[in-house]
């Protein structure tokens, strides 16, 4: 038969005590249903776990064994309670969360430092993906939330406006730019590569050709922080994220497109069927809030 938590409860507190009055007393129990524990105890160990005295007992080799063991499990157990109640509201467990270039620039961040402060024992895997790999990925449940560009229209997702940004220029200084973005229809351009983010590498594209140009590609690269440095060394130019100012990188300007389609924005995704997790409900509530980067 397997030993039951209480009877280590009991043991344990007898065995700090080594008096079974008192420590019936300590755990609100008769000394005679304390003495019946106990010996159910030694009959599933098959041995004696003390030494009866007069007044007081004392503990045989097993049972100070037993006592060393039996603290480590109530203290497992202990724990395994509270993180059980904490994954019941949402405050423990493990949410897997998709992202891109634009999110992680825009404002993602800031919500996970509020997140991680308001839930510490939550764990937090991040996941670097475009918009339809994203998409794909809650289809499949293998993450939890993704922030998206929107609109999504996938009938068993739900998604919530929470970011927003636009695409500016990113040029060396110096350079003329009185047109606005139509000033750079001549110029080479340096940007994100497709094979990272389709949805931002379409949608540089589509505001180029909104300004009257499709842009000439000259180098495909797959970090934001190397167009900016490609562009500081005149290789080209490109689109960014408005947010890209937050890379401070010298000697390059980022000017307005004056191009409507510039904008864009970014929404927190989620299966309609975890509308009732709790998880995913906590960090809803602390994304909901929408915001602009500048």
């Amino acid at each position: 038969m397997a030993i039951e938590l209480s009877e280590l409860r009991s043991f344990v507190v007898l065995a700090d005590h080594l008096h079974f009055g008192q420590a019936a007393e300590a755990l609100h129990v008769s000394q005679p249903a304390l003495t019946k524990q106990i010996q159910r105890l030694e009959d599933k160990v098959t041995g004696p776990l003390l030494i009866r005295g007069y007044r007081r007992v004392s503990l045989t080799p097993a049972g100070e064994i037993l006592r060393d063991r039996a603290r480590t499990l109530l203290r497992d157990a202990e724990i395994a309670e509270q993180m059980a109640r904490l994954a019941v509201n949402g405050k423990a467990g493990l949410l897997r969360i998709g992202f891109g270039i634009a999110s992680l620039a825009a404002g993602l961040p800031e919500i996970l430092t509020r997140f991680r402060q308001h839930f510490p024992e939550v764990q937090v895997a991040m996941r670097d993906m475009s918009t339809p790999g994203q998409i794909e990925a809650l289809e499949r449940g293998d993450i939890d939330v993704g922030f998206v560009r929107l609109p999504v229209e996938r009938p068993d997702l739900v998604t919530l406006p929470v970011l927003e940004e636009m695409l500016v220029a990113a040029v060396p200084r110096g350079m003329s730019y009185r047109k606005g973005l139509s000033s750079l229809r001549n110029e080479s351009f340096v940007v994100i590569s497709r094979s990272v983010s389709t949805s931002f590498f379409d949608h540089l594209v589509q505001t180029c050709r909104a300004a009257g140009f499709s842009p000439r590609i000259v180098q495909e690269v797959n970090e934001l922080f190397t167009v900016l440095n490609l562009v500081q060394a005149g290789v080209g130019v490109s689109l960014v994220p408005r947010s890209a100012n937050l890379m401070r990188v010298p000697h390059v300007r980022l000017l307005d497109t004056g191009v409507a389609e510039a904008k864009w924005k970014i929404g927190l995704a989620w299966r309609k069927r975890d509308e009732s997790d709790s998880l995913v409900r906590n960090f809803i509530s602390l994304a909901r809030r929408p915001r602009s980067v500048y």
